[in-house]
């Protein structure tokens, strides 16, 4: 059987939420998780059209994670979206190791926690002596040994692609004559493999060249206005004066998705926390801390970015 892709739209990275400071069993060195806000934004982006969620990438700190921290995280999610409604909503689980053995383990895992899909980033400690050959054999290895889907970010798409597991890549880079070549190359069957960018400031743009769709950090907390941009941007026949509101739409978001350029998931974490009032602004796990530099001073210098994009969003 042909593994399908996720869904094409618009899908959030999700952060991985971890007790507040004031909370009697916070704990300095490892805070304990938080599930019961990360169940609550859950189902906020899933109320605000997201199409799905990405758990355990680089932003929900999967590295900072144990394998029962992990599993408990991805069953919770989904327990939550079972309870409110959300049946077999869309979840990717991101893995956090580069042994096949390991990688294998913490995507079964992930399966019988509830998601249908793993994003298997590409082993890159040795990146100076890999060859593409090697990725190519890493990701057949793994995707030979699941039976449920791999997301996979290596540079051979158009070989990898072919395999039945691997179905489809997420492109984290500014090459858009990257996502050129794999969304608009006739050698892949973009029925079967989605290519997603892993940046919102590209998202109308790349949709042009066969992509089908975007992760982005900025929609964990401005959900409704990437969601808007999707739709206005995947419209065969929009009229003039769509094609100006997702053009200048687009330039919002590009703006503000410099603060997570910047700032990576202690961005992310902050603008949650401020925007949505979910989860403490440095509410990272070491070595991450202290939220974004500069704190209050720093976060004045995005408010009219922030606050043009918060208009969209209450009026969408």
């Amino acid at each position: 059987m042909i593994a399908s892709p996720p869904p094409a739209g618009v899908y959030v990275p999700v952060p991985t939420f971890f007790v507040s400071r004031t909370a009697q069993n916070y704990n300095a060195v490892a805070a304990p998780l938080d599930l019961e806000t990360q169940a609550r934004h859950s189902l906020h982006l899933a109320k605000s059209g997201i199409t799905g969620l990405v758990l355990l990438g680089s932003t929900g700190e999967a590295v900072h994670l144990s394998d029962k921290e992990r599993f408990e995280v991805l069953s919770a999610v989904r327990k939550a979206f079972d309870g409110a409604g959300f049946k077999e909503y869309p979840l990717i689980a991101g893995t956090a190791a580069q042994n096949i053995e390991v990688v294998v383990e913490q995507l079964k895992s992930a399966k019988e926690a509830g998601c249908q899909w793993g994003l298997c980033l590409v082993p890159g400690y040795f990146a100076g002596a890999s060859t593409q050959q090697g990725i190519i054999q890493w990701f057949t290895a793994v995707a030979d040994q699941i039976s449920n889907n791999v997301k996979v970010v290596p540079s051979t798409y158009a070989i990898l692609s072919k395999h039945p597991n691997i179905v489809g890549c997420k492109l984290s880079h500014g090459d858009v004559s990257y996502h050129a070549q794999i969304g608009a190359n006739p050698d892949i069957d973009n029925t079967k493999f989605h290519t997603f960018t892993g940046l919102g400031q590209q998202l109308l743009p790349v949709l042009a060249l066969g992509c089908a769709g975007a992760i982005d950090g900025t929609a964990s907390f401005f959900p409704k206005s990437v969601v808007h941009l999707y739709d206005l941007s995947v419209k065969n026949a929009p009229t003039e004066e769509e094609v100006k509101e997702r053009r200048l739409l687009q330039y919002k978001l590009s703006v503000v998705e410099e603060l997570v350029v910047k700032f990576g998931t202690v961005g992310i974490k902050e603008a949650v926390s401020r925007v949505l009032g979910m989860g403490d602004r440095d509410g990272t796990r070491l070595p991450l801390t202290g939220g974004i530099p500069g704190g209050d001073k720093e976060w004045d210098n995005w408010k009219e970015a922030m606050d043009d994009l918060e208009a969209v969003e209450k009026s969408v």
